[in-house]
């Protein structure tokens, strides 16, 4: 039996404001540090030691998972990054205030786009600044060759986001954990809804209830031969 954990992030600003985030690289609140810094004392509390830990390229896990590790005195984990965690894109939506959108499109059509999950929101154009591939950050990924201008969204929904952190999680995560290692992900409410719903076979329709709450490490027991799951708990 090993360990996976999984650590959303802590509440970013905008989170606070209460805005459609996405890709958008936002900072953690002051309160998003402190719940960084308290999932690190809970899993130092219970003697955790990480031997690997992945994030996105998004700086709201960065440093969440900076500031956990910090406070476990890991500092010196291995880590490793890749958009393929990121948060699902919210094309058209980035960046909109959530009360005025449903204003503006009608409450139950926001529903939709946020809580169904094949149901994506708006697209973005290529020529929107929101779209990654105009972004430096994406660029420079993709002149590394770790993802491709057809790779960067123009929006998604949460089977779209899925299928692309699938093959990073079969890849490179997974080989981690069958080869006996204790494994933290910190990442975004959808990308690691994603990894839920693959670690426990979900339906598109029964991953829809899930939710994963900020700043909770999530620990996963798992067969480290088949990564069948044990037991589950929040700490």
């Amino acid at each position: 039996m090993i360990k996976l954990v999984l650590l959303r992030h802590g509440q970013s600003e905008w989170n606070l404001k209460n805005l459609f985030t996405g890709w958008t690289d936002v900072e953690l609140s002051e309160n998003g540090v402190k719940e960084a810094h308290e999932a690190g004392k809970l899993l130092k509390k219970d003697g955790y030691h990480f031997d690997v830990a992945f994030s996105s390229v998004l700086k709201r896990a960065n440093h969440t998972m900076d500031f956990a590790l910090e406070e476990m005195g890991q500092s010196d984990c291995p880590k490793f990054y890749s958009w393929r965690l990121n948060e699902r894109h919210y094309g058209a939506l980035q960046g909109l205030n959530k009360a005025d959108s449903a204003k503006k499109w009608g409450e139950e059509q926001v529903h939709i786009w946020r809580r169904s999950a094949d149901v994506p929101p708006l697209a973005l154009t290529r020529d929107d600044p929101r779209w990654p591939g105009n972004q430096e950050k994406y660029q420079e990924l993709i002149r590394k060759g770790e993802m491709t201008l057809d790779d960067c969204p123009l929006t998604e929904c949460l089977i779209d986001t899925a299928k692309r952190v699938k093959p990073y999680f079969d890849e490179k995560i997974a080989p981690e954990i069958k080869a006996g290692k204790t494994v933290l992900i910190a990442a975004h409410g959808n990308s690691l809804r994603s990894i839920v719903m693959m670690l426990e076979n979900l339906t598109p329709a029964q991953i829809i209830s899930v939710e994963i709450p900020t700043g909770k490490p999530l620990v996963y027991e798992l067969d480290e031969k088949t990564l069948k799951v044990l037991n589950k708990y929040y700490l």
